[in-house]
């Protein structure tokens, strides 16, 4: 019995010894690509919230994809694009506009799949310019499938008023 847990000590310490001690980092984007695609995913951003503060529905409906996911944190998840776009139609269009707040956009690569994007932005009455309004955080999920970009997963948070109290 001694031998056989002598036997298995060695075996387990051997193993967890192949382990790495430490996880290497992965290498970083090259900065042309970054740049490039930093660049895709802000006027995909443009055109994707042009479509959004006009009612553009065919144009909003191009650019997700048909098994969206759409995290809010007041109104919660919501799956497919039909949803969605009957949820912009109803609640959107001719009532909110969107802006992105300038410098707070982030843009990551997901190798193989697409992008990720991380921002703020601010939403006010349509048409109003002068409405403070309210102000949010946002991920996206851009796939690139084929050089065609889609938005699969959003997620919307810490939204909050900016209207003075």
């Amino acid at each position: 019995m001694k031998m056989r847990t002598a036997i298995l000590s060695v075996v387990c310490l051997v193993a967890v010894s192949a382990v790495p001690c430490c996880v290497l980092a992965q290498a970083p984007v090259p900065a042309a690509e970054q740049a490039e695609l930093t660049q895709t995913v802000a006027a995909l951003d443009t055109k994707l919230f042009e479509a959004y503060n006009h009612c553009d529905l065919k144009t909003l409906g191009a650019m997700v994809s048909d098994d969206l996911e759409f995290y809010h944190d007041q109104t919660g998840l919501m799956v497919g694009k039909a949803p969605f776009l009957e949820a912009i139609q109803k609640n959107i269009c001719g009532k909110v506009e969107r802006t992105l707040v300038p410098g707070s956009m982030e843009v990551y690569r997901l190798k193989g799949y697409g992008a990720v994007e991380i921002g703020v932005h601010r939403f006010h009455k349509a048409g109003d310019d002068k409405d403070i309004g309210g102000e949010a955080k946002f991920i996206t999920v851009w796939q690139n499938k084929d050089g065609v970009w889609m938005v699969t997963r959003v997620i919307s948070y810490d939204h909050e008023s900016l209207t003075k109290q």
